[in-house]
Formats: C-alpha cells, sequence, structure tokens
C-alpha cells in the first residue's frame, strides 16, 4: 500500500458518501408484519420525479436523450424513481465499503452518464460536476479501487480465476 493508494480509497469513500447523501431524502422505511423494517423509496421522491425528469427533457438538446426521457422514464416514472434510488444506495455502500467496488463503479458510471446527459445543458457547474463524477467511476472501475481501506481485500482473492475482474 503507498500513498496513491491510500488517495483512491479516500476518494472512493468520499464519493460513496456523497451518493448516500443524495439518496437520504429518497428514502424512507416499511414495516413487514409490524415487524421488520426494509428500505422503500418515499412516496415524496415517486412523486417528485416526473416533475424533475419533465424539467431535464424539456430543454435538452440531445434530441435522442430528450426523447429518451419523454417516451420511456417520464410514462415510467415510480420504476425509474425506484430504479434510481436503489442504485444510488447500492452504489454509495459499494464504495463507501470497497464492496466488489468493479460491479459497483460500472455501476455508478451508468448513473453518472445518465445524469449527465439529463442535465449537462443547464450549467456550466452541472457540466463540471457530472464529468468529475464520470472520471471518478472510470478510475474505480479501471482500479478496483477496494483493495485499501474495503472489503474487496478479503473478497476478491488474489487467484487466476479472477483476475479478468482485476486486471
Amino acid at each position: 500500500m503507498n500513498h496513491a493508494d491510500r488517495a483512491l480509497a479516500l476518494l472512493r469513500v468520499v464519493v460513496g458518501v456523497w451518493f448516500l447523501k443524495a439518496v437520504w431524502t429518497k428514502v424512507t422505511f416499511g414495516v413487514v408484519a409490524g415487524v421488520v423494517p426494509y428500505p422503500m423509496v418515499s412516496p415524496r421522491f415517486i412523486a417528485f420525479h416526473p416533475r424533475r425528469v419533465a424539467e431535464f427533457a424539456a430543454g435538452n438538446p440531445i434530441a435522442w436523450y430528450r426523447d429518451f426521457l419523454e417516451t420511456t422514464v417520464l410514462p415510467h416514472a415510480p420504476l425509474f424513481a425506484t430504479l434510481q434510488t436503489f442504485g444510488e444506495i447500492a452504489v454509495g455502500l459499494g464504495l463507501v465499503f470497497g464492496i466488489v467496488t468493479r460491479v459497483t463503479a460500472a455501476v455508478g458510471l451508468f448513473l453518472a452518464l445518465n445524469y449527465g446527459l439529463a442535465t449537462q445543458w443547464m450549467s456550466f457547474g452541472q457540466q463540471g460536476f457530472h464529468l468529475l463524477l464520470t472520471v471518478s467511476m472510470m478510475i474505480f472501475l479501471a482500479t478496483g479501487a477496494g483493495r485499501v481501506w474495503g472489503l474487496d481485500r478479503w473478497l476478491i482473492p488474489r487467484t487466476r480465476r479472477w483476475q479478468w475482474l482485476l486486471a
């Protein structure tokens, strides 16, 4: 382990915490049989999601992505709100704890690219933020950043059968 490994691990954890912070207001907890709590998407976010997607689509200059938002996401807004919320939870927890970091980073990259495509036209700040988020996910994907300060150190052994994941 060297200082670059620690710096990368710190970046991984900070990005993971950002994802968890972003999902904080999107989650609520239900209860099964009055005893077992389970996470669910908050009704407030499910109600808000279509309005926000419509705003992203309204002025989006990327025609094919605008069409995707209007014809696929908006008609199925509750489904996409749920997928977004649980995707952000998975990415946040995966990055914070360094669990299956490459798979986590791939999901995070997919989310970051979609966020960027939806908002890039809105402001220079949106462009910069989503560019940094996308590049961070690409770095985590390329390096498998979960081996330092993460559970990947123990979960993914260095054997020949796993080399394609680690290369």
